[in-house]
């Protein structure tokens, strides 16, 4: 995709992704922490769903940087400093990701004088962060100031002291259930996979994770990612396991059902992306819904897509953003957090169709425009969806990325 004509801020540096809340109006944090009663989960003491937020240290503990805008003077001294800076490195961000090419556009309108360094757009959430650990102490553009990563990647690379602390001025707004509550990370948009179907070439559309087994889909169903570094190809494994007998603590029915599915010659070892599915190359692609749609609109019929969400092994993901805690551009990388965190950042998620993490705060202050309300698909819907704790997503997706291979034994790429 390219820039929207009428932007007039500076372009992006092209260098080269990857490759929850409630979806309810009533309030992310219950919906949640009922969804995980439902699944017989109890969330323990320390983990993001059952944390407080601790009180805003005055700095970060990168370099004595400040840990919110008012530390720093407010948004003003913020923007300042960035403007010194100059430039801004993100990575793994392709346009066509939850609305990412308007959310790139609006930044650089709004302050053009950051020179945004696109980096490799179709990285995997594994690439982000050993893109830090390889730049580390390099001040060069290549490395990466921010990240947006798959949930379970947050609280590794915190623990690995590979993030800052930040939080941006909306940051009461953020369900504590999704935030680290120094502010190391903090969830942004959140959706649930989905099949995205090519209709004209595929006439049989599947509606459940058991159809997609059937021989009539022999070299038609790719995954969007390697599943074994791809936030939303193991997730898309996750979700077959739930619709194969499995659950949120045992991913392996997931893994079972990928070799099936491998062993049939129904899998393709691509990873999928919206042109191949525009040109049948794979068909039928496991994707999250927000993809998904967004790309249903921008085909506009041609090829006409169908976005189903299974019948059962609904999965409900999110992904999380965080300051490199080498960031050469410290400034610029909070400058960008506050854009994303913003009520007009957060409407560019929505309009993408990912739901965004204040989603119940925009919801309660009536600042979502009624057309954009429309075009959103059933609340009801996700309310049948499985949303992981914290304390099981990490065993899951170790599971899925340490085991691929030996069970499944597909090389995706």
């Amino acid at each position: 995709m390219t820039r929207s004509s009428d932007d007039q801020s500076m372009p992006p540096v092209r260098v080269s992704r990857r490759t929850f809340l409630s979806w309810s109006a009533a309030g992310f944090g219950g919906a949640v922490l009922a969804s995980c009663a439902q699944q017989g989960a109890t969330p323990p003491a320390g983990s993001p769903v059952a944390s407080a937020p601790a009180a805003s240290p005055a700095t970060s503990a990168a370099g004595g940087l400040p840990v919110s805008a008012a530390a720093a003077g407010g948004l003003n001294a913020i923007i300042e400093q960035a403007k010194a800076e100059g430039e801004l490195s993100i990575i793994a961000l392709p346009d066509d990701w939850a609305n990412y090419k308007e959310m790139k556009a609006s930044f650089l309108q709004k302050y053009p004088f950051i020179k945004l360094n696109d980096l490799n757009p179709d990285a995997s959430s594994a690439d982000e962060i050993e893109a830090i650990k390889a730049n580390k102490g390099n001040n060069g553009p290549q490395n990466p100031d921010v990240i947006d990563v798959a949930f379970k990647f947050g609280e590794e690379a915190k623990t690995a002291e590979l993030l800052q602390a930040y939080q941006v001025e909306t940051w009461d707004t953020i369900p504590d259930s999704l935030k680290d509550p120094e502010g190391y990370w903090f969830g942004d948009y959140y959706g649930v996979m989905a099949f995205e179907v090519n209709m004209q070439v595929v006439k049989n559309i599947p509606q459940d994770w058991s159809d997609l087994l059937k021989p009539e889909y022999k070299g038609q169903i790719a995954l969007a990612g390697d599943p074994r570094k791809s936030g939303q190809a193991i997730n898309a494994v996750w979700a077959a396991a739930l619709g194969s007998g499995g659950s949120l603590a045992d991913p392996a029915p997931g893994l079972e059902f990928f070799k099936q599915l491998s062993a049939s010659g129904n899998l393709l070892p691509v990873i999928a992306k919206p042109a191949t599915i525009a040109k049948g190359e794979t068909p039928i692609a496991l994707r999250w819904d927000y993809n998904a749609l967004a790309n249903r609109d921008t085909t506009a019929g041609n090829p006409e897509i169908a976005v189903v969400l299974p019948k059962t092994g609904l999965l409900a993901g999110v992904y999380v953003q965080a300051i490199s805690a080498s960031a050469p551009r410290p400034y610029a990388a909070r400058l960008w957090m506050e854009h994303l965190y913003s009520d007009e950042g957060q409407l560019i998620w929505l309009k993408g169709y990912s739901r965004p993490v204040r989603f119940d705060d925009l919801s309660q202050r009536k600042v979502i425009p009624a057309d954009l309300m429309t075009k959103l698909p059933d609340p009801a819907i996700y309310s049948k969806a499985a949303f992981p704790t914290a304390a099981q997503i990490t065993p899951a997706n170790d599971a899925i990325t340490k085991d691929w291979d030996s069970v499944v034994g597909a090389d995706v790429k």
